[in-house]
């Protein structure tokens, strides 16, 4: 700490209750503000910059760009997600590892399962973000107690990335769908209900969650219509348009028939099960307005959504919430499963 700074706290605290002076408040905010390693404030959003052309609405190029990078708008990202792989081992640590099953052929087709005490309990499973490139299983299952001490088993996906599908965004979707078929047609295994099975996502993980949402399990797995039964997407993007325009596609080989097909907003009709969306106030202007629009898109059509603003959250800081039964996603994950808070 800054030696200036210490002082003046010092001076302050060290007065007893009640006989602080209006001098020592002041003076130990004065230099507070005088120290440039506090008084400096975190950019958030784009660089300055001459405002260009209009891409998409009324955001041009620079806009666009940073309207699709979280760490943008959430400058101590890197620490938050340090903090979700330190809070999964010490979950780990007290409730043991979880199963590790594979769900199909490949070496990456795997997941994990934590086991809730009670027999034939519902069935959460978590699709893990990464802006489709990054991430396993192991760093997103710092929730995993939460939905365990609440009565329901917790699954952990992993799924190729995008570089290894290609730059193509349909097989990650595919091996996430498979990998929902296997817990379904598996639940008995690990005393699971597979008529209670639940699914969520955060960020590219959410947009792949309204994906899998989506899905015709009928056509494609023979399973029933309703296979998944709700699904909580935090933070997530519902429409490629603007995505494909951005940054992103330097990464991820968009066309026509992929926009559309991993668009969820425009596929609608398949939905069959109520379905939570959450956001940060802190998050970036174009997922906010992604979620916004999302559970309007499905409002419209009389399906039952609800939508959730997290207030004074970023996106890092809103997914953590999910591991809290009294946090804005933890309590809304437990509601959409029909759990009372633990």
């Amino acid at each position: 700490m800054n030696h200036r700074v210490a002082i003046a706290l010092e001076g302050t605290i060290a007065r007893a209750p009640g006989q602080l002076s209006r001098r020592a408040i002041l003076g130990g905010a004065a230099a507070l503000a005088a120290t440039p390693a506090l008084a400096a404030k975190c950019p958030i959003g784009p660089p300055p910059h001459a405002k260009g052309p209009k891409v998409f609405m009324d955001l041009d190029q620079v806009e666009l760009d940073a309207a699709y990078n979280q760490a943008l708008y959430a400058p101590l990202a890197g620490q938050i997600v340090k903090r979700y792989l330190s809070n999964g081992n010490l979950v780990r640590a007290r409730i043991g590892n979880p199963q590790r099953v594979a769900y199909g052929k490949s070496d990456v087709e795997k997941l994990d399962i934590f086991r809730t005490k009670q027999a034939n309990a519902p069935i959460f499973v978590f699709i893990h973000g990464g802006a489709w490139r990054i991430g396993t299983a192991k760093f997103h299952e710092f929730s995993a107690e939460m939905f365990i001490r609440s009565g329901a088993h917790y699954i952990a996906l992993d799924f190729m990335n995008i570089k290894a599908a290609g730059g193509d965004l349909r097989p990650m979707a595919h091996q996430v769908h498979s990998a929902i078929a296997w817990v379904y047609n598996n639940a008995a295994s690990f005393g699971g209900d597979a008529n209670k099975l639940y699914i969520g996502g955060h960020s590219s993980g959410g947009h792949l969650c309204a994906v899998t949402m989506l899905t015709d399990w009928q056509k494609d797995f023979g399973l029933p219509a309703d296979t998944v039964k709700g699904g909580l997407c935090i933070s997530g993007l519902f429409d490629l348009k603007p995505v494909r325009l951005s940054w992103r596609r330097k990464y991820i080989k968009f066309n026509d028939a992929m926009e559309d097909a991993m668009s969820p907003q425009r596929h609608l009709d398949l939905l069959h099960a109520p379905i939570i969306v959450t956001y940060g106030s802190n998050e970036t202007p174009e997922l906010q307005r992604q979620s916004r629009d999302f559970a309007a898109a499905v409002k419209a059509t009389g399906k039952p959504v609800e939508l959730i603003r997290a207030e004074n959250y970023n996106h890092f800081e809103n997914y953590e919430t999910l591991a809290n039964p009294y946090g804005l996603n933890g309590r809304a994950a437990l509601k959409l499963m029909n759990l009372s808070v633990c």
